[in-house]
């Protein structure tokens, strides 16, 4: 099994995304730790406790940055994409679990040394509380496992400007700061997740499951479906962007990857662009082809 930390913004990506992880064996899911991004950080931490008590998996939640590592917030949440609670609309009441008390990037630090060069940590929301633990031992880097981010468009264009996809045009400091840092780190962006669909056909299966779960994610992932039609008349589903950075973790070989140097645009109208060259050091690994139908199916066989 592989040990795991998730770091989340939990929308409804990131719900769908911690279903998977959760049912998936291959997966030792030791944490999940929390950020600011599709919505608040408070707000995602509400999120990610009402989902594992729905998945009925107890694992301590810590909760990290509110802000960016300098500045306000260069981007709005996306409740347009997500719904006001995060979740699509969907939440009913409040979680009974409660956040644990240490910080997320303390929390990262003090795993990473307890298992050295064994956690992978799975990060599909902002960078800010990995940067955050660099920043504050960057001894870790050595230590890490591995990084698997969800994140950046290297060659494709942005989402959420012409230039950069929403997680590093939130932060795109703390995303400077990781890619330059020379952790072992695969980034999964655009440039593969806009190649997945989750076709809306699959919420009526998930619907006539009979279970309360499957009932939970087709309500959320018709929010999502909706917003993604409105911006792609006719696409007939959404994006598994989240989803597919866990779907690497578990099985490396449902992507292809190029070795390359990614710097981010921290300024100007582009801040957030995630540009690759094949020169220099430190190089990532980033995903440019997906099996997307052998990871539809591997996600569908496991998300509920």
């Amino acid at each position: 099994m592989k040990p795991i930390i998730m770091d989340v913004d939990t929308g409804i990506d990131d719900a769908l995304a911690i279903a998977y992880a959760v049912h998936s064996p291959e997966l030792e899911f030791i944490a999940l730790t929390t950020c600011f991004g599709n919505i608040t950080v408070e707000e995602a931490t509400r999120n990610t406790l009402f989902m594992l008590e729905k998945l009925g998996k107890s694992v301590p939640v810590y909760e990290g940055a509110g802000a960016p590592l300098f500045g306000k917030l260069k981007k709005r949440y996306a409740r347009h994409i997500h719904g006001e609670d995060g979740l699509g609309n969907a939440l009913r009441g409040e979680p009974q679990g409660q956040k644990s008390d240490l910080a997320a990037s303390d929390y990262i630090i003090r795993q990473v040394k307890e298992r050295p060069h064994e956690m992978t940590i799975i990060a599909v929301g902002p960078l800010t509380n990995l940067a955050l633990a660099i920043e504050k031992a960057p001894e870790i880097v050595p230590l890490i496992g591995e990084v698997v981010v969800m994140g950046g468009a290297v060659t494709v264009p942005g989402n959420i400007t012409p230039y950069g996809e929403a997680n590093i045009v939130a932060d795109p400091d703390a995303a400077a700061i990781v890619f330059a840092s020379g952790v072992r780190l695969k980034l999964v962006g655009l440039d593969v997740t806009l190649q997945t669909l989750l076709a809306s056909a699959h919420l009526q299966t998930w619907r006539n499951s009979g279970r309360e779960l499957g009932q939970l994610l087709a309500e959320m992932t018709e929010f999502y479906i909706g917003a993604y039609e409105a911006r792609y008349p006719g696409i007939g589903g959404c994006g598994l962007h989240d989803p597919l950075a866990v779907g690497v973790a578990i099985d490396p070989s449902l992507v292809s990857s190029e070795l390359m140097r990614v710097t981010v645009v921290t300024e100007g109208e582009a801040a957030g662009q995630t540009v690759g060259t094949s020169e220099d050091e430190p190089r990532i690994e980033v995903c440019t082809k997906v099996d997307a139908e052998r990871f539809l199916q591997h996600f569908l066989s496991r998300v509920i």
